[in-house]
């Protein structure tokens, strides 16, 4: 008998019972995984296993997220290293990059793309007060494209897209030099696009989203289905056919993506990374050759539509590095400073070292 639970609110016990041996008969098994067979919403299948968890029927294993508190203690000691590895250093700030969105009921928090456990926390002031620095805090994706921008492929574009393969997927128009982060910081959510009718369920509520077979975390799903516990960079350097089939399936989409982008932003190119190994990415670009007509296929373009990029995990800590000191070298964050070098407060570039030690 198939198992399907009911969103009704007196069908709780009910629910509570369809979850339970869910979990018994495919454990371990993910909460996405779970609302799909039984057809309920991500939220509810998470809020009825904090229950479980809580009573001590299930255990939870969180494969990506950190305790806040023992993290932010982690920034501090990471802090007090590097100072020790240069003592006549000096630190701008710090930059911290967090999966997005950010303040979105339906989609932040929640899922095996983002950090599970963190809401509510008021990051930069708890960075600040964990490592003595100002702290400035932005979407991973965001991070990502400005380190290409300032370090990477992106260098030789004024308008690029960067498509970020990570865990999920995301991406974010750099415009004339600037990333463009939308009104609250969470533009750049293309892999929340339903472009699968009727597809998988996805954490964000919405069926057929382009990151539930389009990132990292689809192809690790597909290979613990078919192989149990099997580690991604082993599958690749030994060669797998759970990695080629997932190749042919997610070629089309991203065919797809890239015609929706270049359509929409009109970039000189779009430039692809990420978390994504290196090889596998660019398996995957070659597969989705040719490309579908779009509004790029002008006749003055000099570069390619696709350009891949080498910096791989490397550009998102780059970019949180680029956040804090274009943050600190920010007319508007000078700005904090007016008026207070009279009562005895410096402005952080003007510190001396001996004083406050803050500069990269």
């Amino acid at each position: 008998m198939a198992l399907r639970g009911t969103n009704q609110e007196f069908g709780r016990p009910y629910n509570r019972r369809i979850v339970l041996e869910t979990i018994r008969l495919s454990a371990p098994v993910s909460r996405a995984d779970i609302a799909g067979k039984v057809g309920l919403t991500v939220q509810t299948v998470s809020n009825i296993t904090r229950e479980l968890e809580l009573q001590g029927f299930i255990r939870g294993i969180r494969q990506r997220a950190a305790d806040p508190k023992k993290a932010f203690a982690l920034f501090g000691e990471m802090v007090r290293d590097i100072r020790a590895v240069r003592p006549k250093g000096r630190m701008l700030g710090i930059g911290m990059a967090m999966p997005g969105p950010i303040g979105v009921e339906s989609m932040s928090f929640v899922g095996s793309t983002t950090l599970e456990g963190w809401q509510g926390i008021d990051f930069a002031p708890r960075l600040e007060a964990a490592t003595g620095l100002p702290a400035f805090v932005g979407i991973d994706i965001a991070a990502a494209a400005l380190g290409d921008q300032l370090y990477g492929a992106g260098r030789a574009y004024r308008d690029f897209y960067y498509l970020y393969f990570g865990v999920g997927l995301g991406g974010t128009m750099v415009h004339d030099g600037v990333v463009m982060r939308g009104a609250r910081g969470n533009a750049g959510e293309i892999g929340h696009l339903p472009l699968v009718p009727g597809g998988e369920l996805c954490p964000c509520g919405n069926r057929g989203c382009l990151e539930r077979y389009l990132s990292l975390d689809a192809l690790d799903r597909r290979l613990r289905r078919k192989n149990g516990r099997a580690d991604l960079r082993t599958a690749i350097d030994r060669g797998s056919p759970v990695i080629d089939q997932w190749i042919g399936e997610a070629a089309p989409l991203l065919r797809a993506a890239v015609v929706t982008i270049e359509n929409l932003f009109d970039p000189e190119t779009i430039v692809i990374g990420g978390m994504m190994p290196e090889s596998l990415l660019a398996r995957l670009v070659a597969a989705a050759e040719p490309l579908l007509h779009s509004i790029a296929e002008h006749d003055r373009r000099t570069a390619p539509r696709l350009t891949l990029a080498r910096e791989g995990k490397d550009g998102v800590l780059r970019g949180a590095a680029a956040l804090a000191v274009s943050g600190v070298l920010s007319p508007r964050f000078g700005l904090l400073f007016a008026g207070d070098e009279e009562r005895g407060e410096r402005d952080p570039i003007m510190s001396p070292a001996s004083k406050r030690e803050v500069a990269a």
